[in-house]
């Protein structure tokens, strides 16, 4: 199984389909607004969304939804990286409910080699994440430093770190 890509093996245009989905529980919107102290009542009080908001139920905190699509892009993207540089934009398109299950894709942009070590090279990717139904909720954009296969092989391959088995 493939964890992240070094530079070489990113094309512009690429789109990676990133699976499985995620299907966003209650209970997972409510322990992320309480980990993250985001106690507004939008997100956590189901009659307070029901009688003051257009939405009339709660609505999943974005940067849940974001932290969702970030994590099932790893695999596709960032699984090698050597550093998240930069989040260029991220827009909330659409709600997101509790029960929706969210997809998400990511399509490389640009990429360019570093200007200060010859062992890396920076990837521009955007990720999108719509619901079953294909409604997109989510948009961003971020700059990922990844390392060259030059870099890798000096650091031990495709599983750095990892021990060798030493059997009794």
């Amino acid at each position: 199984m493939q964890f992240g890509r070094s530079y070489e093996e990113f094309e512009v245009g690429a789109v990676y389909k990133h699976w499985p989905g995620k299907t966003v529980t209650e209970y997972d919107d409510h322990l992320f607004c309480l980990l993250t102290m985001n106690h507004h009542p939008l997100h956590l009080d189901a009659n307070y969304a029901e009688e003051t908001t257009d939405f009339g139920r709660n609505v999943v905190v974005g940067n849940y939804v974001y932290s969702i699509l970030l994590g099932m892009s790893v695999p596709d993207v960032s699984g090698k990286a050597i550093a998240n540089l930069e989040i260029e934009s991220l827009r909330h398109v659409a709600p997101t409910f509790h029960g929706d299950t969210i997809y998400g894709e990511t399509t490389v942009l640009d990429k360019r080699e570093s200007q200060s070590k010859d062992d890396r090279g920076v990837v521009h990717v955007e990720t999108k994440g719509y619901k079953q139904d294909g409604t997109l909720v989510c948009i961003f954009r971020r700059k990922v430093m990844v390392p060259k296969q030059s870099y890798l092989d000096a650091r031990g391959g495709e599983q750095p770190g990892r021990p060798v088995l030493r059997e009794k």
